[in-house]
């Protein structure tokens, strides 16, 4: 399988990007890095919005076809709130949704920017009409972080990437009784040495997708080069008893920056996909992802395409 051939796995929607900053109720710098799910019948994205400080919020946006016609709510949904909750003093980003059958409620993973650096919230809510903060689950400098939707052995589990002193920025698992708890942390998925493309620094993108074949992984790399780095996006898959198992993972990106809003923006050639929904009559899924930290898109794939690649990747 050629790198060509990998790439054209996802397809970017031709009305790319599909949110800017234009398309916001309110002014502000950029709009980028949504989780989406499917919440009464559309697709929801949960935006992450910097504004003119520089810092972030989230903000609900809805469309019936998941591409176009987005509307946005007229009030954000998460605003830091440094007062009650200091370790969001410098804003709230990147967050992926999880729906959790059990509880019957989506679970919010996002990143709050501390004092003392990134680190890993959760929130809770329905509908996103309001939401209840669980606070901080990991400690900076943590982020990327995202739920499985149902319990492994009894227990919640959840990806993240926590940032070393020393050393590369790995995948990280853990696990909790109640959601508020977490231990028995355990390196997943380790980022590669030398001249790969995911050689120094990866992290989970949306969250893990349960398939026949395994949970399905999609994940960023980051590629130091003279000009900064390159974030591009592979895939892994684990074991569906034992997600701490690594089953395959690509060695080759599947997908990186060529576009204009990609290879540009406030951050230069970054696609950092952080929400995937999966139509199940179809087949198909639908990636979101922040382009150069400016813009949102959209970039579609066949499931069943992906697992007949990943069948043919090496073994993890």
């Amino acid at each position: 399988m050629t790198r060509a051939a990998l790439q054209e796995l996802f397809d970017r929607h031709p009305s790319n990007p599909i949110l800017t900053v234009a398309d916001l109720p309110y002014r502000a710098n950029s709009v980028f890095n949504p989780g989406a799910g499917r919440v009464g019948g559309e697709t929801l994205l949960l935006v992450r919005v910097e504004d003119l400080r520089g810092i972030s919020h989230l903000i609900v946006a809805r469309s019936a076809d998941g591409a176009t016609a987005w509307r946005f709510d007229e009030e954000p949904l998460i605003v830091p709130e440094p007062d009650r909750h200091p370790e969001e003093i410098w804003g709230c980003e990147d967050p992926r949704l999880t729906w959790l059958p059990e509880r019957e409620e989506w679970v919010i993973a996002y990143t709050a920017y501390s004092r003392r650096g990134p680190l890993v919230s959760l929130a809770m809510s329905r509908d996103f009409t309001d939401v209840r903060r669980l606070g901080p689950a990991m400690p900076p400098e943590d982020k990327d972080a995202a739920l499985f939707p149902r319990r492994i052995d009894g227990r919640w589990a959840m990806i993240h990437r926590p940032s070393p002193l020393r050393g590369g920025a790995h995948i990280w698992i853990s696990y909790s009784p109640d959601l508020h708890h977490w231990g028995d942390h355990e390196l997943l998925l380790e980022a590669r040495d030398g001249a790969w493309w995911d050689a120094g620094k990866i992290g989970l993108g949306p969250p893990p997708l349960e398939t026949a074949d395994g949970w399905l992984v999609c994940y960023h790399g980051a590629h130091g080069t003279a000009s900064g780095p390159i974030y591009r996006v592979g895939l892994a898959l684990l074991d569906l008893d034992d997600p701490r198992r690594v089953l395959r993972r690509t060695d080759e990106w599947v997908f990186g920056p060529q576009a204009p809003y990609e290879r540009g923006g406030d951050v230069n050639k970054v696609v950092f996909p952080t929400g995937w929904v999966l139509d199940e009559a179809t087949g198909t899924l639908s990636l979101y992802y922040g382009a150069g930290d400016s813009v949102i898109a959209l970039a579609t794939a066949n499931l069943a395409d992906i697992l007949a690649l990943m069948r043919t990747v090496p073994a993890g």
